[in-house]
């Protein structure tokens, strides 16, 4: 079953079963452009979190961590019990930027143990407003009494001298999910050096989507992983953490099992000056 879900599927659910609404717009120029967004008008009963606000810790000086550390779980739960999620609250999730933005929130829900139903409005906004479906600009007040514990997965993680550890070894594969010319160390305008994790292959995440914007079918997703083995264990990593995660889900949709997101990807990564970089194609 595809975490993406169609404009009708969520006008359908939308209000039922205690689900959650969440905008999670986000512009990485521009910071407060999404709340801005959402301020003009969202989903009927939305909330919005921001990326760096609220699904992120504060960067470190030093750079490690990467751009969007993840954000400290304690703090995350409060976020989350907040606006009336708890641990098996189902949540319906959307951005404006093909989907990364909500996959991030999907993610970090997995992580720290939320057992509901977590979707991702395939299309966005700008989809749900080309469908006819409403838009408000009333916020909805916090939640109280609603309690969300933070249940950490560990395993779905791998942390940066983990991913040095499996440069080349047999059965890892390391996904480099960013534009191919960052992959190869051309154009590099978010972090200060060029280039990629030895070993990695790319797999630009917005190859998950079609011509028409929506996400492709798992028999799709699996046709973009074709080679990679069922038994591998697979590393995604993006510039910092983020745009990674939809190609995290659509290897699981097209039945990977052993899939691990390097959360503080390139940033992370080219912070440490000792870390090997690779140029060019795998």
């Amino acid at each position: 079953m595809s975490y993406m879900k169609s404009a009708e599927w969520v006008r359908e659910h939308l209000g039922k079963d205690g689900r959650v609404v969440v905008d999670a717009r986000y512009v990485l120029t521009d910071t407060n452009a999404g709340r801005s967004a959402y301020v003009e008008g969202h989903l009927p009963g939305a909330y919005y979190l921001s990326l760096s606000h609220d699904l992120s810790s504060p960067k470190r000086e030093d750079g490690r961590g990467g751009r969007h550390p993840l954000p400290d779980p304690a703090v995350l739960a409060k976020t989350l019990g907040r606006i009336g999620i708890s641990n098996n609250t189902p949540v319906v999730a959307y951005d404006d930027q093909g989907g990364a933005m909500a996959s991030r929130l999907l993610w970090l829900l997995q992580w720290t143990g939320h057992t509901g139903e977590a979707v991702v409005l395939d299309g966005g906004y700008a989809g749900w407003v080309a469908a006819g479906y409403p838009v408000t600009t009333e916020v909805p007040a916090d939640v109280e009494g609603v309690v969300y514990t933070p249940r950490l997965r560990e395993e779905m993680l791998v942390s940066q001298d983990e991913v040095r550890e499996r440069i080349g070894r047999a059965g890892t594969v390391i996904i480099d999910s960013r534009d191919p010319a960052r992959y190869r160390g051309e154009n590099e305008t978010m972090d200060p050096v060029g280039g990629h994790i030895p070993s990695a292959i790319n797999r630009f995440w917005t190859e998950g989507r079609g011509a028409d914007g929506k996400w492709k079918s798992a028999e799709e997703q699996a046709a973009r992983f074709e080679g990679i083995s069922k038994d591998d264990e697979i590393i995604v990593y993006c510039g910092s953490g983020v745009t990674a995660t939809p190609n995290v889900f659509a290897l699981k949709e097209a039945g990977y099992k052993n899939v691990k997101l390097y959360a503080g990807s390139w940033s992370d990564w080219s912070a440490n000056k000792d870390n090997p970089v690779a140029t060019g194609e795998e």
